[in-house]
C-alpha cells in the first residue's frame, strides 16, 4: 500500500513484517506542460535531472547525478540522463539506494530535481517522486510535485536513519533556484 505524502510528512520504510527494506528506487517522472497559444498548442521539452546527495550528518559526503552515475561505494545508483520526460506517469531518471551497503557513516539521502534547461516549473507537469521496494515493486511512498512555481529546482524529498537503526523517507518539497545540484547546496541545509 502506497502513502501519499504532504510537504513535510515522514514515513517510516520498515516493511509491515517488521523486515527492513534492503533496495529501494526513488523514480522521478515528468512532463512538459503544454501551453495554449494563438496557433494552437505546444510543448517545449525540458530536461530535469534527478541528484542524489549523501550526508554524514550536515556533511556532503557524495553525490550521484547524470555525471556521476554511482556513489563511491557503489550503494546508490543513477540508471541514466532523460532529457525530455515523459508522456505517461512513469518514471523518467530512476536512482537506486542499497540501503544494506550505505556506509554507517551516511546518515541521509537528499533527492533533488533540477531544471538543466533554466526553464521554470511552470513549464511541466505530472511530476512525481516516488520511492519503490525495489524486491516487489511495491510503490511505498509518493510525492506529487505541485506543478507551477518560476523556481528551477526541488528539495524533493530525504531518506534518513531512524534513531532504532532502520530508514524513514521524508518529503520536502522546498523550491529553490537551480539548474545543477551545486546550486541548491545553501538551500538544502535547513532539512538536515
Amino acid at each position: 500500500m502506497s502513502v501519499n505524502l504532504a510537504k513535510g510528512q515522514s514515513v517510516s520504510l520498515q516493511k509491515s513484517s517488521g523486515e527492513s527494506l534492503t533496495v529501494v528506487r526513488m523514480g522521478l517522472g515528468w512532463r512538459a506542460a503544454v501551453r495554449k497559444g494563438l496557433f494552437g498548442s505546444r510543448s517545449r521539452q525540458v530536461d530535469l535531472d534527478a541528484s542524489a546527495l549523501l550526508y554524514a550528518e550536515r556533511t556532503p559526503s557524495d553525490v550521484v547525478f547524470f555525471q556521476h552515475l554511482a556513489s563511491n561505494d557503489g550503494s546508490v545508483q543513477h540508471t541514466g540522463d532523460n532529457l525530455t520526460g515523459g508522456a505517461g506517469g512513469g518514471d523518467d531518471e530512476v536512482i537506486l539506494v542499497d540501503l544494506m551497503r550505505v556506509p554507517v557513516h551516511i546518515t541521509q539521502i537528499v533527492f533533488t530535481v533540477s531544471s538543466y534547461t533554466g526553464q521554470s516549473f511552470s513549464e511541466v507537469q505530472d511530476a512525481h517522486c516516488r520511492l519503490v521496494d525495489e524486491s516487489t515493486g511495491q510503490e511505498l511512498a509518493r510525492y506529487e510535485l505541485a506543478a507551477g512555481g518560476r523556481h528551477t529546482g526541488q528539495i524533493m524529498a530525504k531518506v534518513y536513519r531512524e534513531p532504532e537503526g532502520g530508514w524513514a523517507m521524508q518529503a520536502i518539497g522546498a523550491p529553490a533556484r537551480a539548474r545543477t545540484f551545486q546550486d541548491m547546496l545553501p538551500a538544502i541545509e535547513p532539512y538536515l
